[in-house]
């Protein structure tokens, strides 16, 4: 299962660094979009608890560290008004070219 990071860069210019056990994120977010903080964090958890599930089926328990990248983001995003811009900088690695798009996630 491969594994990915994104990065974002919350409204005062702050650049953070998550981790995904998945690359799910990727059918969540787009590289270079902004997001209001409220339906970043939305879609960020909504991914995050995908690739913890995804882990725990083919290793018998869930991932505590996209358990503590959803924290880390619940905390960051409590300190903004849930209308606020967030803007996803990258995603690596990219999903690979395939035939197959589901076959890496």
């Amino acid at each position: 299962m491969p594994e990915m990071t994104f990065t974002v860069r919350w409204p005062d210019g702050r650049v953070e660094d998550c981790y995904s056990p998945s690359l799910v994120v990727h059918d969540h977010l787009v590289t270079g979009r902004t997001y209001a903080v409220e339906d970043f964090l939305d879609r960020s958890l909504t991914a995050l608890a995908t690739a913890s599930e995804r882990v725990r089926a083919k290793f018998g328990f869930a991932c505590t560290s996209a358990m503590a990248t959803s924290e880390q983001l619940r905390a960051s995003a409590a300190t903004y008004a849930s209308d606020q811009r967030v803007t996803v900088l990258a995603m690596h690695p990219p999903l690979p070219v395939t035939s197959n798009p589901q076959e890496f996630r």
